[in-house]
């Protein structure tokens, strides 16, 4: 793996890291939003990533990891709604939003889930700059070493 590839590993990984931060900070910023453009709650959005490059079979990527195989980073392949979880039903009869039998539809955000998956991109982003600044390291002691 060349000095170069590292570095595009690495800074995939913290350009991944901090948009899934984005998201999460969205979903936080919204977890009392009852009423969107087109009128519906807010539902949590959840980012998903995968590996760079061609997509392998289980197959090729042993074959490739057994022969040397060098990572190409990670990428975020898409970001979606999160329609699996229930909205939250609150009795609020006098919301702006209640409906019928006095029940207010909240967003499906869990404040501790988003904090916990805060935390896992933050550590994550944390390994991807040690990692880069490691690098960098490797890089600039080779250039000392070439004088």
């Amino acid at each position: 793996m060349s000095m170069f590839s590292a570095f595009d590993v690495t800074a995939s990984g913290l350009t991944a890291q901090r948009l899934r931060m984005d998201v999460i900070s969205e979903n936080v910023a919204n977890a009392n939003t009852t009423r969107t453009e087109d009128g519906t709650p807010y539902r949590r959005k959840i980012v998903t990533f995968q590996q760079k490059g061609q997509q392998q079979t289980f197959s090729q990527v042993l074959h490739n990891v057994s022969s040397s195989y060098t990572g190409s980073g990670v990428k975020v392949s898409q970001i979606f709604e999160d329609t699996t979880t229930e909205m939250n039903m609150v009795y609020d009869p006098s919301h702006p939003d209640a409906d019928e039998n006095g029940y207010v539809t909240y967003p499906n955000v869990n404040i501790v889930q988003e904090m916990t998956d805060l935390i896992d991109a933050s550590r994550s982003y944390e390994a991807n700059s040690t990692a880069f600044g490691a690098s960098k390291s490797m890089a600039l002691k080779g250039l000392e070493i070439g004088q």
